[in-house]
């Protein structure tokens, strides 16, 4: 598959990030029928029965006109879903897979087989160079400033380590929020802007009113890096953290990834009080619906391109 194909297709250099707990199939149609990639975890469903009946309901109400969907596959091994999940995406050609913990070319070649993409989450020069070697189509560096498990490394410094070496997709995360920001993004060497706590404050998005009320009134000061909560450094709002009497300065635990890969119920009942959140919510000030994001995303876009437009380089006297 054309890697340039699902860019051609879409409305904004977008791609709304999948979200433990929040992704489902209301969010990722609403953005596909806004022009803008839409994505959920497998494991977001508790079975993957329940898995194939979500990419079902997206299929019945997606059209040739909308952008293309994906969904995000764990690929360690502590996954026990990921030969079940994964047959299932190749039997519905999932146009795009993100993959997870382990960048696997059997499920590289598995995606490919059909002409699907595969995109892969690295927080480091080292995870980049991994992924690119197991023949993965695009990297979303996850940088500093980004929610959920980023990484730390700022947003410059990371796109310069990779985007000289990668010819392949390059997606940037980290403290994305408004249209200006993704046409920075494409500045720095960018194809596509990945977001993810501006979506968790739409009217489709699955999250509770009261989080998107939080992430409306916090800044990036209320956000917290903090290997507390998983035993793998994330950012978090630090109100959720102290609701829940979460001290983030606590030293960690074991590495435990049962709760990304085996996310049974209670676990995502604790889950639903801890909310994770980007240094983006800095510029979140309201939770409209999808449609309506994107076109002002749109407007944003357009304004700071028009901005650059007049702009004249400096010059030497």
């Amino acid at each position: 598959m054309d890697a340039s194909q699902p860019v051609g297709r879409l409305r904004l250099p977008v791609v709304a990030a999948p979200m433990f707990l929040i992704s489902d199939p209301a969010l990722v149609v609403a953005c596909c029928r806004a022009g803008v990639v839409g994505t959920l975890p497998a494991l977001n469903q508790r079975t993957t029965a329940g898995f194939a009946g979500w990419l079902e309901e997206i299929e019945a109400q997606l059209s040739p006109a909308d952008a293309p969907y994906g969904v995000n596959l764990i690929v360690h091994p502590s996954n026990p879903r990921l030969r079940a999940d994964l047959d299932l995406v190749v039997a519905h050609r999932v146009p795009i897979v993100i993959t997870s913990l382990g960048a696997v070319t059997d499920v590289v070649d598995a995606v490919h087989s059909y002409g699907g993409l595969v995109l892969h989450d690295v927080t480091t020069l080292r995870h980049a160079r991994k992924a690119a070697a197991a023949g993965v189509d695009g990297l979303i560096l996850v940088s500093g400033g980004a929610g959920g498990h980023a990484g730390s490394t700022n947003p410059f410094a990371l796109m310069a380590a990779v985007r000289p070496w990668f010819d392949g997709l390059v997606l940037l995360a980290g403290s994305l929020s408004t249209g200006a920001d993704v046409l920075a993004a494409q500045a720095l060497g960018a194809d596509l802007a990945y977001l993810g706590t501006r979506f968790i404050a739409t009217a489709e998005a699955g999250a509770s009113d009261a989080y998107k009320a939080m992430l409306v009134e916090a800044g990036a000061a209320d956000v917290v890096y903090t290997p507390a909560v998983s035993s793998i450094p994330a950012s978090f709002l630090r109100a959720s953290l102290d609701a829940a009497g979460i001290d983030p300065d606590a030293a960690p635990g074991p590495v435990d990834l049962d709760h990304l890969t085996r996310p049974d119920e209670t676990q995502a009942k604790a889950w639903r009080d801890i909310w994770s959140a980007g240094q983006g919510v800095q510029a979140i000030t309201d939770a409209p619906p999808v449609a309506g994001l994107v076109d002002r995303l749109a407007g944003e876009y357009d304004a700071a391109l028009a901005r650059l437009d007049g702009l004249a380089r400096p010059r030497v006297t």
